[in-house]
């Protein structure tokens, strides 16, 4: 990729910056960097309307093609918007899911309809969205998923064939927000691994489905267990063909190594600098193997960046597991960096009877970087096996 911005582009820039500006004040001046990890509960109904104000604006799906809603922009200018929207301290998006990567993958394998019939709610944020993946049995491993889809021939003349679901997923970001679920389910009896299942397009509010919060370290329930007992959804609302479902899974993922990264990284470097600023306040800086730390972590983090654009430059195959494993090792890394310069004041809590600061949020939140989205474990193997060729 080449670092130097068009004319152009920085005209884009300042754009960006000057709209953020103006809009992250008056009534949306108070989100500005809430809902971060740790901390997903906070401001989620002025969140979700700052999403749907930018929406009106045409600054949400900016990289999809204008035919499908958005605004088309080069991936350089997708990378601009993501770094200045960090660097203004834009408050966490509540549409991610549906915007980075349900989207891109319904117009890469779905149907005219299907693109008809969702794509223009995620675009205006009126539906939300979740991914049913993991399950108790099948988390890093995702070809052992045994949730199950049968096809139910309609009986009554009019109505639809319909898709009848059974079985847990969890770890299910978002789920008791989400309108939709995105569910690969095992359609074909007596298939194993990746062979046999679908993806598919499942409504959440219905009966058959409940939700269950899932309460991590940081006091909050970002996630949760999803059952589904009789679940339903039409015949039509299979993304590709019934029983490769594995293949949408995976371009899915890959979907998720976007251009958002970017920005992911300005947020990293914001959390690095406090991190600095405490070491300075407690008068850790003066340790030399603190120092060390600082600065491996600032070296670690422009590694992180040029990987990223390396990636995105190339095509999104195997080799993005090395994205993951990079920031995912990284962040944890932050975290005890953290506890070890804020000293004894890291391990009581702020007030009772679990409010933590930021510190010990980024602390606890950090040790699921290297397990969501596919743990450290799994990103090594993908690099070994099909990036190397080495033998399993």
């Amino acid at each position: 990729m080449d670092l130097a911005h068009s004319p152009q582009d920085e005209a884009f820039r300042q754009e960006v910056r000057d709209w953020l500006r103006t809009e992250l004040s008056g009534d949306f001046a108070g989100i500005r960097g809430r809902g971060g990890s740790g901390s997903e509960h906070e401001a989620y109904e002025e969140r979700l309307a700052w999403d749907r104000h930018m929406a009106a604006h045409g600054w949400t799906c900016i990289g999809w093609p204008e035919e499908h809603g958005g605004r088309g922009l080069s991936l350089t200018q997708q990378v601009i918007f993501h770094e200045e929207y960090a660097r203004a301290d834009g408050p966490a998006r509540v549409n991610h899911l549906g915007e980075e990567l349900l989207g891109p993958t319904l117009i890469a394998f779905g149907t005219q309809e299907q693109k008809d019939r969702f794509l223009p709610k995620i675009r205006a944020v009126e539906e939300l969205w979740c991914q049913g993946y993991s399950e108790p049995g099948a988390g890093s491993d995702l070809a052992a998923v045994s949730t199950r889809a049968r096809l139910e021939r309609a009986t009554e003349p009019g109505r639809p064939d319909q898709w009848v679901i059974d079985g847990q997923k969890v770890w299910t970001s978002l789920a008791h927000l989400a309108d939709w679920c995105f569910v690969v389910a095992r359609t074909e009896p007596g298939s194993t691994r990746h062979a046999g299942l679908s993806y598919l397009l499942v409504p959440m509010r219905q009966d058959g489905v409940d939700v269950r919060p899932i309460n991590q370290l940081t006091g909050t329930s970002e996630f949760n267990e999803v059952f589904f007992d009789g679940a339903r959804t039409d015949a039509s609302l299979v993304v590709g063909t019934p029983g490769d479902g594995w293949k949408v899974a995976m371009a899915t993922l890959g979907f998720e190594r976007g251009v958002s990264t970017l920005g992911q990284q300005i947020g990293f470097a914001r959390e690095l600098e406090t991190v600095v600023t405490l070491a300075r306040h407690t008068g850790a800086i003066d340790d030399p193997a603190i120092q060390d730390r600082i600065t491996r972590a600032h070296m670690g983090l422009e590694v992180i960046r040029l990987n990223a654009l390396r990636m995105l430059a190339g095509s999104q195959g195997p080799e993005a597991s090395i994205a993951k494993l990079l920031w995912g090792t990284w962040h944890r890394n932050l975290g005890e960096l953290a506890m070890e310069v804020a000293g004894a004041s890291s391990l009581t809590v702020q007030d009772a009877p679990y409010e933590l600061d930021a510190f010990q949020r980024l602390f606890l939140f950090s040790r699921a970087d290297t397990i969501y989205g596919g743990s450290n474990e799994i990103q090594r193997n993908i690099i070994a096996e099909r990036v190397l060729g080495l033998p399993k």
